[in-house]
């Protein structure tokens, strides 16, 4: 009996043994050396859906007319009016306007602005009818060259304008142009060879030191050729034929 109650005792404290073991393992964690990396939870980058527009392929834009590229150049440069010039008083032909400190040659009747167009025509792709303001909003252009009108005077004064060739282009010119001619509201004209009339020194002026051009000098609108004599620079200009 007493053996029996001995070895009860003994088989009861070995399980007691066991148990404190787990209970102490339980509550340290695994050891480092059979402990398993923690699983590092995945989780998908979030999916960033690109605007159809920015990646999808785009078709050449269709041309627009160019009549209707300077109406809308006016709308986005939104120039600001001008104040007309008032006529002044003819002092006869090569003499000197005091008001201005040029010498005249030629006079026309006042120009209505709100009337006038500047009419591209001939071998052109899109004859035009241009506005005050759409020439305005073309790229602008400033020079100071002599105004020679041999065995006259010579006159210096700032202009500044719209380049000839940017005229031109909004019009598209043809293959087989050779000549650019200048017509006036008089009927005066003169004329540029194409070559010469597409470089950008040559100009349609506006402006005559920082103002809108003098009625006597030209406004709305006269040609300023650098290098040519005064009969070049057709003022009251109205249309360019391309020829």
């Amino acid at each position: 009996m007493r053996v029996a109650r001995a070895y009860l005792s003994f088989e009861l404290l070995g399980f007691m043994i066991v148990v404190a073991m787990v209970l102490t393992l339980l509550s340290c964690g695994p050891s480092p050396s059979s402990a398993l990396p923690s699983p590092v939870p995945v989780t998908s980058a979030p999916v960033l859906q690109t605007p159809v527009a920015a990646t999808e392929t785009l078709s050449p834009p269709t041309p627009t007319p160019a009549a209707t590229v300077a109406a809308v150049a006016a709308d986005v440069c939104n120039v600001a009016p001008i104040v007309v010039p008032t006529p002044a008083e003819y002092p006869g032909y090569t003499s000197l306007d005091p008001s201005t400190g040029l010498h005249v040659t030629g006079r026309t009747d006042p120009v209505d602005l709100v009337t006038w167009r500047l009419r591209v025509t001939g071998l052109v792709d899109h004859p035009l009818e241009l506005t005050y303001d759409e020439i305005r909003c073309l790229p602008k252009v400033e020079a100071s060259p002599e105004l020679v009108c041999p065995g006259f005077f010579v006159d210096m004064a700032t202009w500044a304008g719209a380049p000839i060739a940017d005229v031109l282009a909004l019009a598209g010119v043809q293959a087989g142009a050779e000549k650019v001619e200048f017509v006036s509201v008089d009927g005066y004209k003169s004329s540029l060879s194409l070559e010469e009339a597409l470089d950008r020194t040559n100009f349609l002026a506006y402006e005559w030191e920082g103002e809108p051009l003098p009625r006597l000098h030209g406004f709305p609108l006269r040609v300023v050729i650098p290098t040519a004599q005064g009969n070049q620079w057709t003022k009251w200009l109205v249309e360019i034929t391309v020829r």
